[in-house]
This record gives structure tokens, C-alpha cells and sequence, in this order.
């Protein structure tokens, strides 16, 4: 059971500390809690104070916290839908394991005294309650106990732990057995062996607690997603390599000519884009991939709450966080509790939030400062190359070195920002952990957006557009604007994507290995006798939540839905990613981090959202990729509108320079992409194409988000039998607490599950025993259903 740790330097440590901690166990034990010291000697004595909780406290504060628990189980199997399928096919999954231990699920209601022997296992008060909510409880306890002042906010573990009064509070990791939780998903789930098997989703959740596990849930369910994802984008990528020899139009009697950024010369262009028509189809399939991921994630996020009983968690009554009742200035009476808190007014939080919007723009502008410079980089770059005797490598070079330039900008101000988002969400002084989570989670996510993805966009869709014609060049700061290479912005965008997504990726993961041997020469060093679990535990990591878990995923996400059409095999790289990721973080939880405090949670909290605006700007960045950014609509306006065979596009699309540019450079005629007369005037094709392509944006999202939500409207939220199985738990737990016990015992069945239960017609002949014998009363039917071993 959880268990406060204080480690005291040789002088004694602070007075006050000193109080506090005395006032504050002593406390803990008019609470009825037990306690045991143990003394460490190192270099520095540890104490550490371990704590239990009897019968009596433990049925008390279940009462009070509405833990839920057992009153049947459940027989029904839980089976994967890939398992279901292959059944069908009599074939065995490939993906599934025998697990030791495996949590049974059961019917629940919440916990009343007075109705415990209606209850399943309430016989047997040791295993009545199962370690996590063993833990549930003593945390609330160690959470409510004063140690000062209440008006002041001296109340609760958090806030001793924030002082520097005690240095550690911590569920200690299981008993050191060999079938032990920790042992089992160490085995079963942090091994790399395991990287094709479905994860121990219920063992996580029975050592970490729910919000810990729906995170791996959603990392399974979305890794699992990757696969045909990755299997579309592959197959496209290569089928794309296979159709350019046979996609570039043939010119006859038209000289193919492409100006380079930086200099007057030109170069042969040659065609290397893929099949614009399976871009197309890319696009609209991860659009609609993306749309439909979210919508069966509800249903599969509604199902592990409802069987992890989550499904109705509202934390309606969140207590302070301890940073706020130290620096709230007022105290005020809580509408809801009736308790005197700390009170901050909302007109000040709100000018305080005006202020952090304010920074999150500076930093935005000062991301985009950096984007310019880069691209001020690779455009003097790629002229120093080209006056030197490498000018064939004057594309590659600045390209590549502007990417990882710009990889490495971005990684700085990830961590700059990080930082600065934390003060600033400080300094807002939010009441409850879970608002400042979620405006430091937005803070973040709104400064990272622009952060990593501002380059693929100006890649995307700015590049090249601003570059002018010949003789009449744009500039910035004195330097003409960089333009498109010969195979278009989109071999450009797959090069940034790479780089950047597959870069950080790898840059992640390096560094977590490292984090691990660290964290065993710390766990090993000073240690020579074999220690106790707990003691072994204080060595490790604190476990600092799952936002840059979150936010990896997040932005992976993002890359290989956004910006997809210029990059197939990004979900195949986020699905390799993924395989890698789940098993380091089940290390990084298993090995290197304490046991943290169960978190209960019903989904993935603000995360969700974030992925549905990232899905809109998906669709959004397709339709616009694939109208301006690809030739497909210039090739079906060409097409329906001069030649169906294409001959001829590309001169169609070149235009030439002015006479008075021919003149200056010996009168040599140069060709360059733009629809634009000798004068350098749009032609009316410009604004003819300029109109379809705006069309198309209108059409392709209006028919993606349109099938989106038929989809949302065809796929409920919530699954059949999961509806079905709340609405039996609703009404056993009526049952269980009505007032009338026998009643109660005569609805709740024992060891057969009402699903199982046979169908029969309407008006069948009733069986002999049926009508031969009368039907029972109330009371025998409760001594059966005794007999049958039902609550």
C-alpha cells in the first residue's frame, strides 16, 4: 500500500519541515491508518514511513470515494475483433498470448457498508479489495489530512511533497514473487519478444490504473490502425515508381526549360512526379482513415471505460492543487463541498491568460523568424554552390542541410517553449490539476503546431509561388525567392517530412536507452545488501505523466495525415515508430519509473479534440495539396480542354521570358513555369485554373467531411453489447442496494449470466416441469439462488 518517504540531511532538517511532518503522521494516525518506520543507511538516512489501512478505514473511505465494486462476473469472453475474424477461418491469432493472473471482469456497483454481504468475495476481507483501490484510498486519506492551517491551504500529501517536506510518496511495487503484476508485464509486455502481441491492457490497468492504461490502449488501437494505412501508402509509393516512365507527357519541338533560384541559367526539366490520379486517391483514403480511426476509438474507448468502471468517472469535487493554495491570496467557501479554500478571482486569471496568449504569439513570430532564416540559408547556400565546382549537388546540399537545420531549431524551441509554458500556466493560478493540464497541453500544442509544422506548409503551399518571371524577380531582404526543384514542391515535401518526423523520432528513442542505464547506475550505486522493494523504488524516475507521450504521438499524427499526399511511406515509418515506442515506454513504466498514484480516467481526456482538429486540417491540406501543390487539376483542365492525350501539356505550362530579358542575355529565349503573357501578365488560363482549383477544395471536403459523417452516424459511439451490458449492471445494482434483501437476491443470478440465457418463441408449449409444477415463491427462490453461490 502507498507509503510517504522523508529523507532528512544530517543537521536535522528545517524546523518547520519538522512540525509539519510530526503534525501531519500524526494526523494520519487519528485517521486510523498504520504505520511502520524504516530506517535506510547510506551515505544519508532515509526514513521511510509505511502505511496500511485497516478494515474499517478501508470500507469507510470506499463509502466515501464511490469505489465500484463486484457483483457477478462477467462470463463472456473479451475477444479482439482480428481474433473473431480468424476464428471464422478456424485459425489461430498470431497475435494473442496466454497471460498469468488475468483480472477477471465483473458486474459493479458502487461500495455501501451496510449491503457488503451482497457483494461478491466479501467473505474474504483481505482480496475483497484489490491492491489498486487499496491504494485509492489511502491516497484520498493522505491527500484530505491536514498538517497546518486549512485556510492557508496546508493540507495534503501534494502539498508537503511540493515543500520539500517529504521527498517521495509512492505505491510500492508488489510483492517480489515471480507472478507478481510488475513481474508479469515486465515479462508479458516490456520484453521486445512481445512486439507482436496484443498488450496485457488489464494487467496494465490493474498496476497502473486507468488513465496510464487507456494511454496504451490508444497507442495499441492506433498503431494497429498504422497497418493498412502503411499497406496503401507503400503499395502507392511503389506502383508510383513503376508508372513515370510511362507519366511524362512527350514533347515534340518544345525546349523543356526551368529557372534555378539564384542565377540566370537554365536547366532541362524533367517530369519525376508519380501518378497524380493515386495522389489523389492517397489522399482521400487517409482522409476518411483518419475520420473513421477517431469514430471506433469512441467505441473502443467506451468499452474498456465501461470494463474498467470509468465509464460515469466525474471528478466532480477535484481538490486545489498545492502550488495554488500556496499562493492564492483570499480564502473562499466551495459551492460545492462547503469547505473554506483558496480563492483566486477570475478577472485577474483572465488578464493572465490574455498575457500568456500574447507570449504564445511572440513565440510564433519568433518560430517564423527562424523559418525565414533558413530559407534565406538554403537560398544563399545553393548560389555559393553553384559558383563553385560542385553546381549538380547545388539542390541536394541546401535542401538536406536546410532540413536538418531546421530539425534542430525546432528541437530548441520545443524545449524553450516547454518550459516557458509551464511558468505561464503557473503564474494563470488554476484551481484543479486537470484545468491547468489542459491549458498547459493547449498552450504547448498550439506553439508545437506551428513549430514543426510551418515548414512543410510554406513547402507546400507558398514555395515557388512568389518567385516572379524573368526580368521582374521577387526578393526578400535582397535575395530573389527560392523556387520548386525540377520535380516539383512535393519531392521537397517528403524530404522535410522525413527529416523532420523521422529525425525526432529517432532522437527520442536514442536518448531513452541512455535514460535507462542511467537510472540503473543510480538504482545500484551505494547498494550493496539486497534492499526491500520500496527502498530499491526510491531510486527510480518520478513518473511525470504522459504529456510528451501524448505529444509525440500527436504530432506523428498530424504529419501522416496533413501532409500524406506528398509522403506515402510516412505511416509506414509511424507504424515501425509505434512498434518501437510501446515497448520502450513499457520499459521506461516498468523499470525506470516509481509506481505511480492510480489516476482514474474515462478517455483520453483533451487529446481527443486536439486529434479531430488535426483531422479537419488533414482534409483541408489534402484537398489544397492536391489542387495547388500537385498537376492533377492542370492536367484535367488540359486534358477536357486541348488535347486528351496529353500531348503538349508541358509546353502548355511553360512560359516565356520578356523580350527585354531575351535582350540582356544575348538574346537567348528562356522558358519558365507560369501562365503568363511575353509582358509578363496572367493569361486568362491562370484564373481559369485558379477558379477550378478553388472548386475542387470546396468539393473534395465538403464529400470527405459528408462521408465522414455518415460514418458517425452509421458507427454509434457506444457498441451494442456494451449498452447492453450498462444497462444489466444498472439495474443488478438497484437490486443489490434495494432495502428489501431478499428481493434483491432474487433478480441478481448466481453462477449463469443472464446473456445466456436460451431463446425461446413466442407462444412455445412450456417444458413439463414448467407446467406440471407451480411457480415458486419469493422465498425459495432466495434460498436457491444461496445455494447457487450468488451476492
Amino acid at each position: 500500500e502507498p507509503h510517504c518517504s522523508s529523507k532528512e540531511e544530517s543537521t536535522g532538517g528545517n524546523l518547520a519541515h519538522l512540525r509539519w511532518r510530526e503534525e501531519f503522521l500524526n494526523r494520519l494516525t487519528h485517521s486510523g491508518l498504520l504505520q511502520e518506520q524504516v530506517i535506510l543507511q547510506t551515505k544519508k538516512k532515509i526514513f521511510f514511513v509505511l502505511l496500511s489501512a485497516p478494515w474499517s478505514v478501508l470500507c469507510y473511505y470506499a463509502e466515501e470515494i464511490s469505489l465500484r465494486v463486484p457483483l457477478q462476473v462477467v462470463t463472456a469472453p473479451i475477444v479482439n475483433w482480428s481474433e473473431q475474424i480468424l476464428s471464422q477461418l478456424s485459425l489461430p491469432s498470431p497475435l494473442s498470448q496466454d497471460v498469468p493472473n488475468p483480472p477477471p471482469d465483473y458486474y459493479t456497483c458502487q461500495f455501501r457498508t451496510n449491503k457488503l454481504q451482497r457483494f461478491l468475495g466479501s467473505d474474504d476481507k483481505d482480496t475483497f479489495f484489490n491492491t489498486t483501490q487499496r491504494h485509492q484510498v489511502l491516497y484520498e486519506i493522505l491527500a484530505r489530512t491536514p498538517y497546518g492551517s486549512v485556510k492557508d491551504g496546508e493540507v495534503g500529501i501534494d502539498r508537503l511533497l511540493n515543500e520539500q517536506v517529504f521527498t517521495a510518496a509512492y505505491p510500492p511495487p508488489g510483492p517480489p514473487e515471480s507472478l507478481g503484476l510488475r513481474q508479469i508485464l515486465y515479462v508479458y509486455w516490456a520484453q521486445w519478444s512481445c512486439w507482436r502481441r496484443y498488450q496485457p491492457l488489464d494487467h496494465i490497468r490493474e498496476y497502473f490504473g486507468e488513465k496510464i492504461a487507456l494511454y496504451f490502449a490508444w497507442l495499441g488501437f492506433y498503431t494497429g490502425w498504422l497497418l493498412p494505412a502503411s499497406i496503401v501508402g507503400t503499395v502507392i509509393f511503389l506502383f508510383g515508381f513503376w508508372l513515370v516512365a510511362t507519366d511524362v507527357p512527350q514533347e515534340r519541338h518544345t525546349p523543356r526549360y526551368f529557372h534555378i533560384p539564384g542565377n540566370n541559367i537554365s536547366l532541362n526539366q524533367e517530369n519525376t512526379k508519380p501518378s497524380c490520379v493515386w495522389t489523389v486517391f492517397l489522399s482521400v483514403f487517409m482522409s476518411l482513415w483518419a475520420v473513421t480511426f477517431l469514430e471506433y476509438w469512441k467505441r473502443s474507448c467506451s468499452a474498456l471505460s465501461h470494463r474498467w468502471d470509468c465509464s460515469d468517472f466525474q471528478d466532480i469535487e477535484e481538490r486545489p492543487r498545492p502550488e495554488f493554495t500556496a499562493m492564492a491570496p483570499m480564502t473562499m467557501r466551495n459551492p460545492v463541498t462547503g469547505a473554506e479554500e483558496p480563492y483566486f478571482p477570475e478577472n485577474k486569471r483572465f488578464r493572465r491568460i490574455l498575457t500568456g496568449c500574447m507570449v504564445i504569439i511572440i513565440m510564433i513570430v519568433v518560430v517564423l523568424m527562424f523559418l525565414i532564416g533558413i530559407i534565406l540559408y538554403r537560398t544563399i547556400l545553393s548560389i555559393i554552390i553553384y559558383k563553385s565546382e560542385h553546381s549538380f549537388l547545388t539542390f541536394s546540399i541546401a535542401s538536406l542541410s536546410g532540413s536538418v537545420l531546421n530539425l534542430l531549431v525546432i528541437l530548441m524551441l520545443s524545449k524553450v517553449y516547454t518550459t516557458l509554458a509551464h511558468i505561464l500556466t503557473r503564474w494563470e493560478m488554476h484551481r484543479t490539476q486537470t484545468k491547468y493540464e489542459d491549458m498547459f497541453i493547449l498552450k504547448v500544442f498550439i506553439f508545437q503546431f506551428v513549430n514543426f509544422y510551418s515548414s512543410p506548409v510554406y513547402i507546400a503551399f507558398f514555395k515557388g509561388r512568389f518567385v516572379g518571371y524573368p526580368g521582374n524577380y521577387y526578393t526578400l531582404f535582397g535575395v530573389r525567392n527560392e523556387d520548386c526543384g525540377a520535380g516539383g514542391c512535393l519531392i521537397e515535401l517528403a524530404q522535410e517530412m522525413l527529416v523532420i518526423m523521422v529525425g525526432k523520432q529517432l532522437i527520442n528513442n536514442i536518448q531513452e536507452p541512455f535514460l535507462s542505464c542511467w537510472v540503473c547506475y543510480q538504482r545500484n550505486k551505494g547498494m550493496i545488501q539486497e534492499v526491500s522493494p520500496w527502498e530499491a523504488d526510491y531510486q527510480l524516475l518520478v513518473c511525470e505523466g504522459l504529456f510528451s507521450e501524448y505529444l509525440e504521438m500527436v504530432i506523428q499524427f498530424g504529419f501522416i495525415t496533413i501532409f500524406v499526399a506528398a509522403c506515402p511511406l510516412a505511416p509506414l515509418f509511424a507504424l515501425i515508430n509505434n512498434w518501437v515506442e510501446t515497448r520502450l515506454d513499457a520499459q521506461k513504466f516498468v523499470t525506470e519509473y516509481r509506481r505511480p498514484v492510480v489516476e482514474r480516467a474515462q478517455d483520453i481526456g483533451i487529446w481527443f479534440p486536439i486529434l479531430q482538429f488535426i483531422t479537419h486540417m488533414a482534409v483541408l491540406s489534402n484537398a489544397f495539396l492536391i489542387a495547388f501543390t500537385s498537376s492533377f487539376v492542370p492536367r484535367l483542365y488540359y486534358r477536357y480542354t486541348r488535347d486528351n492525350t496529353l500531348s503538349g501539356y508541358i509546353n502548355f505550362t511553360l512560359a516565356t521570358s520578356p523580350r527585354s530579358y531575351n535582350q540582356q542575355h544575348q538574346n537567348t529565349t528562356c522558358r519558365y513555369l507560369g501562365f503568363r503573357h511575353e509582358n509578363g501578365e496572367y493569361l486568362p488560363e491562370f484564373f481559369h485554373l485558379l477558379a477550378i482549383q478553388l472548386g475542387f477544395v470546396i468539393i473534395f471536403e465538403h464529400v470527405v467531411f459528408f462521408i465522414g459523417g455518415m460514418i458517425d452516424m452509421m458507427v454509434p459511439d457506444i457498441p451494442e453489447e456494451v449498452e447492453m451490458k450498462i444497462k444489466r449492471e444498472h439495474y443488478m445494482a438497484k437490486e443489490a442496494l434495494a432495502e428489501n434483501q431478499a428481493l434483491g437476491k432474487t433478480i441478481i443470478p448466481g453462477s449463469k449470466d443472464a446473456f445466456s440465457s436460451d431463446v425461446r418463441w413466442r407462444g412455445a408449449r412450456p417444458s413439463p416441469t414448467q407446467s406440471d409444477s407451480p411457480p415458486p415463491n419469493l422465498k425459495e427462490i432466495a434460498e436457491e439462488t444461496d445455494t447457487s453461490g450468488s451476492c
